[in-house]
């Protein structure tokens, strides 16, 4: 039985992890930003210290069929940097085979790596699977502090 494997993307990848970004975007159901936009931003985020993309596949020698974006900030409440699990996506045809949870393992170790001590992501409620998977890696949906429960909140801003 073929184990998932993930790897940290190297500057030669934009093509596909562009491309899996992509499909992501077309299975949102949003046309918008082009795919050209898509991979322009993943080459220069690949030159970004503070943004890694890792890719997952079935086995050592398939092609990647899911990715995921790690951002990194310095945070003040924990006195070292944080994480943020963004934009994990598998092709629905490699789903259900343990590749999602790969890039979930892969991004603990890369934050681990850099010595974070908190990651963070979001995800929909309308989304069960995805939800399932996260707890199952002890990620928790807002998390207890004194006063209350944290929610991550966000809006658009026009005209940008």
């Amino acid at each position: 039985m073929s184990v998932p494997t993930a790897w940290l993307a190297s500057p030669t990848e934009a093509e596909p992890v562009a491309a899996l970004l992509v499909e992501f975007r077309d299975h949102l159901g949003r046309g918008w930003p082009s795919d050209n936009a898509f991979l322009a931003g993943v080459e220069r985020l690949l030159g970004d210290d503070g943004t890694e993309y890792l890719l997952a596949a079935s086995d050592p020698d398939s092609p990647p069929a899911g990715v995921c974006q790690l951002r990194y900030r310095w945070g003040l409440w924990h006195a070292a940097p944080d994480c943020c699990l963004e934009d994990l996506y598998v092709r629905p045809q490699a789903r259900r085979r343990g590749i999602a949870a790969a890039l979930v393992s892969g991004s603990l170790a890369h934050a681990r790596g850099r010595g974070c001590r908190r990651i963070e992501l979001d995800v929909n409620r309308a989304n069960p699977a995805a939800m399932a998977l996260y707890e199952r890696f002890g990620f928790s949906a807002g998390a207890e502090v004194p006063g209350g429960e944290n929610l991550l909140m966000r809006r658009g801003i026009e005209g940008a």
